[in-house]
C-alpha cells in the first residue's frame, strides 16, 4: 500500500474523477430528477456494485485480457454501447406522469421493484463499459509498491477505496438533482430534461461503439 501522503493523492484523484460528468453521473441525476433523491442514490449504489465487478475482475487479470485482446475488448464495448443506447431510446420516448407531484414523495412511494430496476440499470450500465475496466487497470497500479508482496491484494484494496470512495460523490450528484427537482421551472422542463438525458445516453453509447483498443495505439 502507498504511504499516508500518496494515499491522500489517490483519495483526492478519485474523488475528482468522480465529480466528472459521464454515464454514471448523468444515470445518478436522470434517476433523481424524475423520482427523487432515493431513486438517484439507489442508481448511485448499483454503479457502485458494478464497479467491484470491474475491481476484482482486473484484481486477477481479466481487464488485462481486455486490454491485450481485441475480440474481448470488442465483445464487451458492442454490449455496453447497445445496453446505453437502449436505455437512451428508454428515456428518450418514455411518458411523464399526467400529474405533477413532489418528486420525492414520488420517490417515497416508489414500489421496491421499481428500485430494484434502478439498481440493476445502474450495476448493468457500469459493468458493460470497458472503458471502467481499463481505466482500473491504467490508474490503481501507479498507486501500488514496487515491491509490494501481493500486488492483486494491493490493487483490490486500492480499488475498494477508491469505490467506497466514490459513494458520497455519488450521493451528493443525487441529492443536488433532487433539490433541482423540486423548483418549479425544472418540473415544467422535466419533458425536456427526459428529451435531452435520452439524447445524451444515446451520445454515450456512440462514443463507446467507436471506442478503439488502448492497445492499438
Amino acid at each position: 500500500m502507498p504511504d499516508f501522503q500518496h494515499l491522500l493523492l489517490f483519495i483526492a484523484a478519485g474523488w475528482l474523477l468522480n465529480l466528472t460528468p459521464g454515464p454514471d453521473v448523468l444515470y445518478i441525476v436522470t434517476n433523481s430528477l424524475r423520482a427523487g433523491a432515493r431513486a438517484g442514490i439507489v442508481a448511485g449504489l448499483g454503479i457502485t456494485a458494478g464497479c467491484f465487478v470491474h475491481i476484482f475482475a482486473a484484481a486477477v487479470g481479466v481487464s488485462a485480457l481486455l486490454a491485450a485482446s481485441a475480440t474481448a475488448f470488442t465483445v464487451l464495448k458492442w454490449l455496453g454501447a447497445v445496453y446505453l443506447l437502449w436505455i437512451g431510446i428508454k428515456i428518450l420516448f418514455a411518458r411523464r406522469p399526467q400529474t405533477s407531484t413532489d418528486l420525492f414523495a414520488a420517490a417515497a412511494s416508489q414500489p421496491p421493484r421499481a428500485l430494484r430496476a434502478v439498481f440493476v440499470g445502474g450495476f448493468w450500465t457500469n459493468v458493460l463499459n470497458p472503458k471502467v475496466a481499463i481505466f482500473f487497470l491504467a490508474f490503481v497500479p501507479q498507486f501500488i509498491v514496487p515491491d509490494a508482496a501481493n500486488p492483486a491484494l494491493a490493487f483490490a484494496l486500492l480499488g475498494m477505496l477508491f469505490n467506497l470512495n466514490a459513494i458520497p460523490v455519488n450521493v451528493g450528484w443525487a441529492l443536488a438533482a433532487a433539490w433541482m427537482a423540486r423548483r418549479g421551472a425544472v418540473q415544467r422542463g422535466m419533458h425536456w430534461l427526459d428529451r435531452a438525458a435520452g439524447l445524451m445516453f444515446i451520445g454515450f453509447g456512440i462514443r463507446l461503439a467507436l471506442t478503439e483498443n488502448p492497445t492499438n495505439h
